[in-house]
């Protein structure tokens, strides 16, 4: 705490409408708080000098933020490229869900032209194969009459002619077959294609999956990014105190006692750099004669005359009482006065402007 000596000759006492004026002696002391950085760094400024007065969260000092900034940047392009990341991964989801949009009507409906296309080349085969076998039955009996109006022909019970017409009929039937047989092999192959069409579509089933599955990929990426993002976000939020950190601002209003760091030095975290009185605590620190302590009660108010200034009262108020008697203190500028008994007060200065 902040202490001046000062010598009180009297304290004039009040309130219930007597006058008490009691002697004593004592300092007038007040509170203090070293203001320091919460962060290491170069101090560049200092902007108060010892005994200027401040208003509470007036800038007092700069430190250097050359680190800092360069890892709020860091900071803020690591979110940047967290949300780029997201966003291009959101996009190519979308066209990978088209993809797979397409991809499953194409496989639905080549799955339907396919197995259609295999019902047909069956039913074709089927057809042909009947047809087969009605022609194989109709080259049976035209092979008979071949054969029966060729010897009728040559005993003249038929004409040559009609003997002719037999064996021609028989040519013709032989190459229905022929053709038939030929009908068959080429519906067997179709009725292959077709069937190959049908997994085909199958394999258009495994496309399916593979867009599904890079879509998952980039779902993972989104989670990955998103949190990236929440890291770099809570980075750049701590660079951004820190930077905060490097403005050191008055915690109340006062007067600056000392200034103990100048422009140009390094300093670790919590270093003092300059040392403020709070004004609104000063107070006067006291000794009263044990016979005249009766007087006095906390709380009480009190107008304090300094010998220095008798003509300018001090408001105040008791604050202490101690508890019991001591002699006076050695610092007491009077040998006799200090093998008296007396009470330690403290009383609470309501304008200390000019005193402290």
């Amino acid at each position: 705490a902040w202490a001046n000596w000062a010598t009180v000759s009297k304290i004039f006492h009040g309130g219930d409408g007597s006058d008490r004026i009691i002697g004593l002696s004592g300092r007038i002391e007040g509170d203090d708080s070293a203001v320091a950085s919460k962060t290491s760094g170069r101090i560049l400024e200092v902007r108060v000098r010892e005994g200027d007065s401040v208003n509470a969260g007036q800038i007092l000092a700069v430190l250097d933020d050359q680190q800092l900034r360069a890892r709020e940047e860091q900071a803020r392009g690591a979110v940047e490229g967290a949300v780029a990341r997201t966003k291009a991964a959101k996009a190519q989801i979308e066209v990978l869900e088209e993809q797979l949009r397409q991809s499953q009507l194409q496989t639905e409906q080549a799955t339907v032209d396919a197995e259609g296309r295999v019902s047909q080349a069956e039913a074709d085969l089927a057809a042909t194969e009947s047809d087969l076998a009605r022609q194989e039955a109709s080259l049976q009996l035209a092979l008979f009459d071949k054969d029966s109006y060729t010897r009728l022909a040559q005993s003249g019970v038929v004409s040559q002619r009609q003997g002719k017409e037999a064996v021609s009929n028989a040519d013709q039937q032989t190459a229905a077959v022929a053709a038939a047989k030929r009908r068959i092999e080429a519906m067997k192959g179709a009725l292959t294609t077709a069937k190959a069409n049908v997994a085909n579509a199958a394999i258009r089933g495994a496309q399916t999956a593979a867009i599904r599955k890079q879509i998952a990929q980039q779902q993972a990426e989104i989670a990955s990014a998103t949190a990236n993002a929440t890291q770099a976000r809570a980075e750049l939020v701590e660079a951004r105190a820190n930077l905060q950190d490097l403005t050191v601002t008055a915690p109340f209003t006062g007067t600056v006692l000392t200034r103990t760091a100048e422009p140009g030095e390094v300093i670790q975290a919590g270093t003092p750099i300059v040392t403020l009185l709070d004004l609104t605590k000063v107070y006067l620190r006291g000794f009263i004669p044990e016979g005249s302590i009766g007087r006095v009660k906390i709380g009480q108010t009190a107008r304090i005359y300094l010998d220095s200034q008798p003509d300018r009262p001090i408001v105040a108020y008791v604050l202490r009482i101690d508890p019991r008697a001591t002699f006076t203190p050695e610092n007491t500028y009077f040998q006799d006065d200090r093998v008296k008994q007396v009470v330690g007060v403290k009383l609470q200065l309501k304008d200390a402007i000019g005193f402290a």
